[in-house]
This record gives structure tokens, C-alpha cells and sequence, in this order.
């Protein structure tokens, strides 16, 4: 037995000519500027942390290979870890200045009823996301890269063992 039903097409709706911001919701971007701003200072203090860390790399691996000579292969590497943390000192920089500026142009708008204030701070917001989307899929990538590097380490380790 067939039933048929008579299902109307799936109706798109309508765009408004001009979308009104309620206060509730002008309240949350508010609350939400306000603490995308604390966390844009926070990350500049913290990227600040990782430069001043990254500076001083170099001379702890220096440190620690001439205190106990059979780490002589740290000394080469305090070059690599400066590298690595001046890297994520850049990374971390970006992060915060977007969250700050989203931060403060948001509150700016809500303030002023400033509508391109308000669509400069969510492209900022955008940009923000957009960049944690590109480093967690870069991230990803290295994971499953370095899975499959220790899957084939792990053969080539355990066929050297049987010989």
C-alpha cells in the first residue's frame, strides 16, 4: 500500500531588507566584546611570554649541553626550539589581535549603533575563525602524517629486530 503525501517544497525564507538587532541581542555582542577584548590582552601578554621564551632558548640548550656533555645534541637544538617558539609567539599574535579588534569595534558599534563598526568587527570575528579553521586542519594533517611515519618506523623497527 503506497501513501502519498502531499509534502509542500521546502520554502526558503525571505531575507529581511534590513536586520534589526534586538537589544538582547545587542546585550550578548556587548558581553561578548568585552570578553573577547580581556582575551586578546591576555593573548598579547602571553605572546609576549613565548618572544621573551623564545630569546632565551638558545642559551638554556647551550646551558645544558656544556653542564652534562652527553647532551651535545641539545646545543643544535636550542636554534630550532627559538624557531619553533617565535613561530607560535606569530601564530598566537594573530589569535589575540583578531579576538581584540572584534572585541573592541563590537563594543564601538553596539555603543554607536554604528552598523559598519558592527560588520568590521564580524569580519574580524570571521578572520579569527577562519585562522583557527586553517591551524586545526594543518594540525590534523601533521597528526595523521606523524601516525603513519610511526606505523611504517614501527615495521621497519620490528623487521630489523627478526633479522
Amino acid at each position: 500500500m503506497e501513501i502519498n503525501e502531499n509534502i509542500p517544497p521546502a520554502v526558503a525564507p525571505t531575507p529581511e531588507p534590513n536586520m534589526i538587532l534586538t537589544e538582547t541581542a545587542q546585550f550578548y555582542l556587548q558581553k561578548a566584546g568585552k570578553w573577547a577584548s580581556f582575551l586578546g590582552i591576555m593573548g598579547f601578554i602571553g605572546t609576549g611570554f613565548l618572544a621573551i621564551a623564545a630569546l632565551f632558548m638558545g642559551t638554556i640548550f647551550t646551558t645544558m649541553a656544556t653542564m652534562n656533555p652527553m647532551m651535545g645534541a641539545a646545543a643544535g637544538m636550542g636554534s630550532l626550539v627559538t624557531v619553533f617558539y617565535l613561530l607560535l609567539a606569530v601564530v598566537s599574535f594573530f589569535f589575540a589581535l583578531y579576538l581584540y579588534q572584534f572585541g573592541s569595534r563590537v563594543k564601538d558599534a553596539i555603543a554607536y549603533s554604528n552598523t559598519e563598526q558592527l560588520t568590521s568587527a564580524l569580519s574580524k570575528l570571521k578572520a579569527f575563525f577562519q585562522m583557527w579553521g586553517i591551524i586545526t586542519i594543518i594540525y590534523i594533517v601533521l597528526m595523521v602524517l606523524i601516525f603513519i611515519f610511526s606505523i611504517f618506523a614501527g615495521i621497519g623497527a620490528a623487521s630489523m629486530m627478526n633479522k
